[in-house]
């Protein structure tokens, strides 16, 4: 299992920002994918990556001490779960985003392995991070 982790300190009470990460249609096109739809649960999402359209059916979970977890229910991954934990801070909190995947062996070749998938996970993330700063700050 390959893992991505991305933590940032933001001056905002977890609340707010846990209600960010909730509203997910927002939060999810501010990682830069280039369609997402949202149905109650589940999120579909469709990202061209270079000359690859990668699609993703996500599925949003209960897990205990996460904000926020959806785990792959189809695409490209035999197992993915991307999860955000928010911690107090002094005077803010603390936002942690892991992603976990396995790329499927059906997918792997020269152009796109591990390497590539943490590479744009990591983008991803940043991305929601700044949208996540631009919506609190004030």
């Amino acid at each position: 299992m390959q893992t991505v982790t991305v933590t940032r300190a933001f001056d905002a009470a977890p609340a707010a920002i846990e209600r960010e990460l909730t509203d997910l249609e927002p939060f999810m096109e501010a990682a830069g994918f280039t369609e997402v739809t949202v149905d109650g649960d589940r999120i579909d999402i469709r990202n061209a990556v270079g000359f690859l359209t990668i699609e993703l059916t996500l599925d949003v979970v209960d897990r205990e001490g996460s904000a926020l977890t959806y785990v792959q229910r189809d695409g490209i991954f035999s197992e993915m779960e991307t999860r955000y934990v928010v911690d107090e801070r002094d005077g803010g909190c603390e936002v942690t985003a892991t992603t976990e995947f396995e790329v499927d062996v059906q997918y792997l070749g020269p152009v796109f392995d591990a390497t590539v998938v943490k590479r744009q996970r990591r983008h991803e993330l940043n991305r929601q991070f700044d949208y996540l700063e631009e919506q609190v700050a004030g």
